[in-house]
């Protein structure tokens, strides 16, 4: 049986990721164009530190990125000498409205996305468009407080309506907000938060995604009637969590960490807030600002399916247990699993997790599935050539692949399609490093944005053009 003959396969990327351009033909400035590589990278995206403009200390990696604003035509082509069915990417709000509130779309910025999905179109690649990746228009900060403010909706509508309309004939598959749980890690790189000083951080948090939630049914609303054949899809950073110890402390505390990560999504598939989460709510003396139709908009229009990114398990301890040692790298805090190897970057590589996670959200929501994100971030060390030996990613991929397959196969869940993260060497969201490497094709930059940016494919590119030409067969 194995994989579904109409199986989607391909690549993701994120606009503020690989685009760059970053003041090209009238796109404005974004919260993740500011977010510099170093040091002070992680208290910028957790809203800690107010940082809403350049300045010469940092460098800022997003400008220009692969400046695929620029190559866009090449690196589809070599999407497509991969056999990509299809290539997630994401729509830079600033390129269609540069400060966000204005009442007319910058034309040239909707240009070059529709010359983009036509390119991916003459290659038979279906796009499977992210309508925001953490993309907040600056002006939206500094004026309105970003999704704090209630007036963000309307922005976001006038977005969405534009892009369903004018993409109408182009682009059927849409996600509201990448990675919506990100709020609640990285407030100002999810939301556009910066706290002020005694602010409630809880209370903006829990604010910012309440508007985020209306504003995707909204979205759903607009675009099933402007396309009913419109299919929209929430999205997620999942991976469940385990016990670290089967004492009942450590089991309930991953039970509360899988639901406080799940409440968003439940909200999207299901159209009410979870009990559970009202009554903490409560405990926090947190009212949330729900206006008249909120909850009926939030219930009459869930989403068509549901997607998320994978890249690790995690492991949750009860507070009556401190001896652990936590990992490092990654923006989820996690106590290290003893049972599984690492990558570079402290990110736990579990093939088996991956199974349990597309498990429990299909017995979760009972929709249809789609892996949006999935790899292995890793130092490539291209030879004298600019070839690339990477049997490590080729491994982990390969096991992700196989265990996915027997989500579907043994399992019975419905899947859609898979997407592996940075099918193209990109910019590292949470790092903004280069030398984290995701990608089937080398892009020759460094760190400090130093190279070439010629694209060379890697060997794991010939093997993903494999398991794609025998659908998921041979890996």
């Amino acid at each position: 049986m194995g994989f579904p003959e109409n199986f989607l396969w391909g690549g993701a990327t994120a606009a503020n990721q690989c685009e760059g351009g970053y003041d090209a033909d009238g796109r404005g400035l974004a919260n993740v164009d500011v977010v510099p590589w170093g040091s002070d990278r992680f208290p910028i995206i957790t809203g800690e530190l107010e940082h809403l403009a350049f300045d010469d200390k940092h460098f800022y990696p997003a400008k220009e990125a692969i400046d695929m604003y620029h190559h866009y035509k090449e690196d589809i082509a070599l999407f497509a000498e991969m056999g990509f069915k299809t290539y997630r990417l994401s729509i830079g709000w600033t390129r269609i409205f540069p400060n966000g509130d204005e009442n007319e779309p910058n034309e040239a910025g909707l240009a070059f996305y529709e010359d983009l999905f036509k390119e991916c179109h003459k290659y038979g690649i279906e796009p499977l468009v992210t309508i925001t990746h953490f993309d907040c228009p600056i002006h939206l900060i500094k004026k309105y407080g970003g999704w704090k403010n209630r007036k963000l909706l309307g922005f976001y509508e006038n977005l969405v309506r534009v892009l369903f309309t004018r993409f109408k004939d182009l682009v059927k598959y849409w996600l509201t907000f990448n990675e919506i749980n990100m709020i609640l890690h990285a407030p100002f790189m999810g939301a556009g938060l910066v706290f002020e000083e005694g602010e409630d951080h809880e209370l903006a948090k829990y604010t910012a995604a309440h508007h985020e939630l209306v504003a995707s049914a909204l979205a759903t609303k607009i675009g099933h009637e402007i396309n009913p054949e419109n299919k929209i899809g929430c999205m997620m950073a999942a991976g469940v969590y385990y016990p670290y110890s089967c004492r009942p402390g450590d089991n309930w505390a991953a039970y509360e960490e899988m639901r406080e990560e799940s409440y968003l999504i439940d909200v999207q598939a299901r159209g009410e807030y979870p009990r559970h989460f009202l009554k903490k709510l409560e405990r926090l003396g947190i009212e949330l600002p729900i206006l008249d139709g909120d909850l009926e908009i939030l219930k009459a229009h869930t989403v068509d399916f549901i997607s998320f990114s994978y890249y690790s398990t995690r492991v949750a301890v009860g507070k009556d247990n401190d001896e652990v040692e936590v990992t490092s790298g990654n923006i989820f805090d996690s106590v290290k699993n003893p049972y599984l190897e690492a990558s570079e970057w402290g990110w736990q590589i579990d093939p088996l997790g991956f199974r349990t996670t597309i498990n429990m959200l299909y017995d979760r929501y009972q929709k249809p599935l789609f892996v949006v994100e999935n790899g292995l971030g890793a130092v490539d060390v291209p030879d004298e050539a600019g070839y690339v030996v990477d049997d490590y990613r080729i491994d982990y991929l390969a096991k992700h692949i196989a265990a996915m397959r027997d989500a579907i196969e043994l399992d019975g869940v419905e899947m859609w399609g898979y997407t592996t993260w940075g099918c193209i060497d990109l910019v590292s969201a949470g790092t903004g490093e280069m030398k984290k490497r995701y990608g089937f094709i080398y892009v020759d930059r460094d760190n400090a944005g130093v190279g070439t940016l010629k694209r060379t494919p890697k060997k794991s590119f010939d093997w993903y053009k494999q398991v794609i030409a025998t659908n998921g067969e041979i890996l």
